[in-house]
């Protein structure tokens, strides 16, 4: 039985899913799987079920799925993520996406920073030495770095790369957070997860990742995303001046 599970939410992810899948279990860790997909179109789940029996044995479980009636939202898909991980006993919870734009590779370096380094919470950070990500049109790359620099000047959160979907928790933090009171349900999901991780005291390192845009598939990002965050993040920070963190 592995400590450590990977969370991967998909949507029409066809072009990729077979190869993450294999990539996550060819890593010298042996990490356990769990794909949330919301009902794909071009059949994601399907696949996942055919990779399930590849994978899975009568003694192990390495492959989950979870599929849902639709789109309901990131944060909710990684919500639901983080109850099966808490109700199966891993002890180690990380999150990264479909599509290869985080380096499965990377998955032991954020590992190893919460299970030998001791911190609670691993950020794959594309900003903490600099910007680097490959293959993002320059328009998108500025939106991305300043919108982390906006919600560092809101919130004092100390990360410079708050809005990164590719984290390792430990279990202790989900365990923490009251995950039904979570806000954000989109991308901004990412930020509120971390101002709570920090607001909670739990301790934090950021793991520098080169980020590289999807070459398979279609992106799920746009501006409209960041708006998403660009009042909420006020909203968060004013929030927890009358919230207690205990």
């Amino acid at each position: 039985m592995s400590n450590a599970l990977v969370i991967i939410p998909t949507y029409n992810e066809k072009e990729n899913i077979v190869q993450i899948v294999q990539a996550v279990f060819n890593q010298p860790k042996d990490f356990h799987l769990l794909i949330i997909d919301d009902n794909s179109p071009d059949g994601t789940g399907g696949m996942v079920k055919v990779l399930q029996n590849t994978y899975n044995t009568p003694s192990e479980t390495k492959l989950h799925l979870i599929e849902r009636a639709g789109k309901l939202g990131l944060g909710t898909a990684y919500i639901e993520g983080f109850r099966f991980a808490e109700k199966n006993g891993y002890d180690f919870i990380l999150e990264m996406d479909a599509d290869f734009s985080h380096d499965p590779r990377d998955l032991n370096r954020l590992y190893l920073a919460c299970a030998e380094g001791g911190f609670d919470l691993a950020v794959g950070s594309r900003y903490s030495t600099g910007v680097n990500v490959v293959n993002w049109p320059m328009s998108r790359v500025l939106l991305s770095y300043f919108a982390s620099r906006y919600v560092q000047f809101i919130t004092g959160i100390p990360i410079h790369d708050t809005t990164a979907g590719f984290v390792c928790y430990r279990r202790a933090v989900l365990e923490k957070i009251p995950l039904d009171k979570v806000k954000f349900i989109g991308y901004a999901f990412q930020i509120e997860m971390k101002f709570l991780t920090w607001k909670y005291k739990f301790k934090i390192t950021e793991v520098p990742i080169i980020f590289t845009d999807r070459t398979l598939g279609q992106s799920k990002m746009s501006v409209g995303i960041f708006k998403e965050g660009f009042l909420g993040v006020i909203q968060m920070t004013i929030r927890s001046w009358f919230r207690k963190f205990d």
